[in-house]
């Protein structure tokens, strides 16, 4: 029994010492919320009847087991040490959960970091300078609290030891060869992190509190707790160069969790650093947001997948053991606000903040694991919050008694102080000398800090793109060379990628055929869908440009329409991509499915295509509505990233959109949302130039599409990359035509010198004749092909001209224009398959008044108002449908009607 108990790798100290390790700083609540202790955990003398052990047994000496590291050097010692030893381990201010990971070696490595005795020892230096960091991370707080005591500023009090933790995982990670560090946190402390970790100039951030700093015209701008940072400086403790990159993020907890990710698999990527060697993410997190935002499991699942993996990321809980009013126990469900790690097998490392060595050691040992093993560590801070959740909160009406203790709480830098000067590694007059030195860096930057009259939010850029702009920040020029191709180029891409570029490499029968179909298509120079995005895609690679397609079920497509992986069909798991076997100098590809997520997938896709412009990034939903579980990085990212943060971001969303009596929950992409959150003015009649087209692109927030042909989807995909600025491009692709014979493109549309069409116009027999043109319908997408087969059908193609809108925002005002002068005589109809309440109507109705100065109307035709987005029953489609064509084509529909 005495080896049982020694030997069992699971021995219960290691398991479960966490439980009653001392880690609450207020010493009022268990860090987790299982308060029991373990009955075979042996804290009692009478416990150790567990083992068939007895009180006479503790001064013998055994023999250690090879599997432990308490003894150091000895290999044998007496039951009461090796139990004192392992208590000293596991359940004092440090408590380890990592005997859930099934990898021997890396559970011995870390036994190894946190049994051998004396592995705590700190130098005098390091403990000079562990009290520094606290010293600025204190009167940092104390000095916003004098200046700007009514200011929200999210303070750190409380957990001022996480700015030494976080430069001690810097320090450790740079002297591992780390060069670049992305990090991503909430709005706790994140000023003191930007003055003290990332060493932003302290005048640029007291400035932000005056009232009277005029904004710079280049966006509206965010609080200054959301603002990022991108530093590059040299590294005091390994004397190397270091970067670091903190993003700018809104008030919802954890959606910068994937953004960070996704940046910073875009920065490996370009640096071929595939192992995670040089650039690495740290994610800092609250207690409650961490156990209570779902994103943060999705983000933990991308961790290990070969296309999102970032070789491993050390997270920081910030565990004030509160969430805004709420008590833990109303909060979670877990016993630890860090339990979702355990879902990848990432070690979590609790730790009372109010020891700092503890501290120290743990985030040291948490980035010597992240560069070893390059998985995630998982380090939580228990703490305190000493305000409300802001300075301007009472948090005595819902937490007395747990306030009542914090009121009386030492401050951790008073406790480090006293304890050092305790020990002679430090004088009073030296600690009160550290102090009164960085108070004086405080006032005289807060003196600077005067002359700032005006905030330039680019100064807090967090992902810059040297060389891509002007030194202004400004786009090189206001225009878009023509985004055709050679003929020659198209041919060599379509011939690609109807082969197999691999030897011996068995393909599906049924594939055979698709691909004898797309060198058929590419002898007779048409294209359909699938061929049309391949060429874009391969000519962006034959010029350097990055290419990556992300998204569930992307590499073979929803509609099995794009096989951009082949499988053969003989050997398992080999795969051939033709994309990457266009020319020998080529960029790559990456196509690759994701993880069932949208929301953090979104985000990861969006911080991929912030680390550079010259990359075309696309995200697909697999059905369009989809993607209003990732409305979040929609709203707060995608849409108004620009206006906050003045990043440009050029990331493509490819939403399958159309009513096809697929029910409410696969036909509608909800374009009504991205055309109210656009920002282009529908009162405002513009001034056209012939820069408008580039110049109204570039002031608007982002570009939403909806094409009626391959060889517009291939345009609109080169304008992209071939824009001088970059926007965020909204794309509501299409279903039933990815095979409708239609809808079909001919080289002569995508050679050289060709270009995105904003707008389609009528080029039939009604543009022959235009003064006899009765009714004049505009529209956009599928329904084109509905409305055009009706025409015919009635035979009413010279008294019907039907326009289509490919780009819906920006309003191509100038273009629409032409066209309405061309048939004075119309009635003007929009029609949508949509119904009246969703779709385009509302964007479009007040434009269109606009141009023609509200002296004609511009009649809806199209789906009655519904609350969901489409029929479930497929007759009830096919009948709305039929009623609609019948109004667009009654040409005295809206005859004595008022508009």
């Amino acid at each position: 029994m005495y080896y049982a108990w020694l030997e069992n790798p699971k021995s219960v100290h290691k398991i479960r010492g966490h439980h009653v390790a001392q880690l609450d700083p207020l010493g009022i609540l268990d860090a987790d919320l299982d308060s029991f202790v373990p009955s075979d955990l042996i804290t009692t003398i009478d416990k150790l009847g567990f083992y068939g052990l007895h009180e006479s047994d503790l001064d013998k000496v055994f023999q250690l087991p090879t599997t432990t590291f308490i003894g150091g050097n000895e290999n044998s010692l007496s039951l009461r040490e090796i139990i004192k030893r392992l208590e000293n381990t596991y359940c004092q201010h440090i408590g380890l959960e990592f005997m859930f990971i099934n990898d021997v070696e890396q559970c011995q490595w870390i036994r190894q970091k946190f049994e051998t005795p004396g592995v705590m020892k700190f130098t005098n230096e390091e403990k000079r300078t562990l009290l520094a960091r606290l010293v600025r991370s204190m009167r940092f707080e104390d000095f916003l609290a004098r200046k700007w005591s009514s200011e929200k500023r999210f303070g750190l009090e409380g957990c001022e030891v996480m700015i030494p933790a976080l430069k001690t995982i810097i320090d450790k990670s740079s002297e591992m060869g780390i060069e670049y560090v992305i990090m991503g946190m909430p709005h706790r402390g994140r000023l003191n992190v930007l003055a003290n970790v990332i060493r932003k100039e302290l005048e640029q951030i007291f400035c932000q509190f005056d009232p009277k700093l005029e904004a710079a015209d280049e966006g509206s701008g965010d609080v200054k707790y959301h603002l990022g940072m991108y530093h590059e400086r040299i590294n005091r403790a390994t004397n190397k160069k270091i970067t670091l990159s903190l993003m700018a993020n809104p008030s919802h907890l954890e959606a910068v969790d994937p953004v960070v990710q996704g940046k910073t698999k875009a920065e490996q990527f370009y640096r071929g650093d595939t192992a995670g060697k040089k650039v690495m993410s740290i994610l800092l997190h609250g207690d409650a947001a961490f156990a209570g935002q779902g994103v943060v499991y999705e983000t933990f699942h991308l961790s290990d997948l070969p296309s999102y993996t970032t070789n491993g990321t050390i997270h920081v809980v910030v565990n004030n053991q509160i969430g805004f009013t709420t008590d833990p126990r109303m909060a979670r469900s877990s016993p630890y606000p860090t339990d979702v790690a355990r879902v990848v097998n990432a070690p979590i490392f609790h730790v009372n903040a109010d020891d700092p060595e503890a501290v120290m050691y743990v985030c040291s040992v948490a980035a010597e694991w992240r560069n070893t093993f390059n998985k995630d560590v998982v380090v939580d801070l228990v703490c305190y919050r000493r305000r409300g959740h802001n300075e301007m909160d009472e948090p005595m009406f819902t937490q007395p008694l747990m306030y009542k203790q914090i009121h009386k709480q030492v401050p951790v830098l008073k406790k480090y102080a006293d304890k050092l000067i305790a020990d002679g590694t430090v004088t009073l007059q030296e600690f009160e000398e550290e102090i009164a030195k960085y108070d004086r860096i405080c006032e005289e930057a807060y003196t600077r800090s005067k002359d700032n009259k005006i905030l330039h939010i680019k100064h807090w850029l967090d992902s810059p793109w040297p060389g891509f702009f002007n030194v202004d920040g400004e786009p090189k020029s206001m225009s878009c060379p023509p985004t055709g191709i050679s003929e020659d180029l198209l041919t060599h891409i379509g011939n690609v990628a109807s082969s197999v570029p691999v030897k011996d490499f068995k393909i599906h029968a049924g594939l055979s055929r698709i691909l004898r179909a797309r060198l058929e298509m590419t002898k007779n120079r048409v294209v359909d869908w699938a061929l049309a995005e391949y060429m874009a895609f391969g000519s962006f690679l034959k010029e350097g440009i990055h290419v990556r397609l992300s998204g569930q079920d992307v590499e073979r497509g929803t509609f099995s329409h794009r096989h951009h992986v082949l499988h053969d069909q003989e050997v398992d798991k080999r795969t051939c991509v033709p994309m990457n076997h266009l020319w020998e100098q080529q960029a790559p590809y990456t196509v690759c499915n994701s993880s069932l997520s949208e929301y953090g997938v979104l985000g990861f896709e969006l911080g991929f295509a912030m680390a550079s412009p010259n990359a075309l990034v696309c995200w697909e939903a697999q059905f369009g509505d989809f993607h209003n579980t990732a409305q979040c990085i929609i709203d707060q990212f995608i849409s108004c990233g620009q206006a906050k943060w003045v990043r440009h971001n050029g990331i493509v969303l490819l939403l399958p959109h159309g009513m096809e009596g697929m029910g409410p929950e696969h036909s509608s992409a909800r374009p009504e949302r991205f055309l109210q959150m656009s920002n282009d003015d529908s009162d405002a009649y513009p001034e056209f130039s012939e820069q408008f087209e580039v110049s109204q692109l570039y002031e608007c927030n982002w570009i939403v599409v909806n094409c009626s042909t391959p060889a517009n989807y291939f345009h609109v995909l080169r304008r992209q990359i071939l824009l001088p600025f970059r926007k965020p491009l909204i794309i509501l692709t299409p279903k039933s035509l990815l095979r409708h014979p239609e809808a079909k493109s001919s080289f002569d549309e995508m050679v050289s010198g060709t270009t995105f069409q904003r707008v389609i116009p009528e080029n039939g027999l009604a543009a022959h004749a235009p003064h006899e043109v009765k009714r004049m319908i505009f529209c956009t997408g599928k329904v084109y092909y509905d409305l055009v087969k009706e025409r015919k059908n009635q035979d009413l193609e010279k008294r019907v001209a039907i326009t289509r809108l490919e780009q819906i925002s920006p309003f191509p005002f100038d273009l629409l224009k032409e066209e309405l002068e061309k048939y004075p005589g119309a009635d003007l109809v929009w029609c949508q398959e949509e119904h009246k309440n969703s779709g385009y109507y509302d964007y479009v109705k007040p434009r269109f008044r606009t141009i023609v100065n509200h002296t004609r109307p511009i009649w809806y035709v199209g789906r009655e108002p519904a609350a969901a987005a489409a029929t479930g029953n497929k007759n009830t489609h096919l009948v709305s449908l039929r009623r609609f064509l019948d109004t667009a084509f009654n040409l005295e529909a809206f005859e004595g009607k008022t508009f």
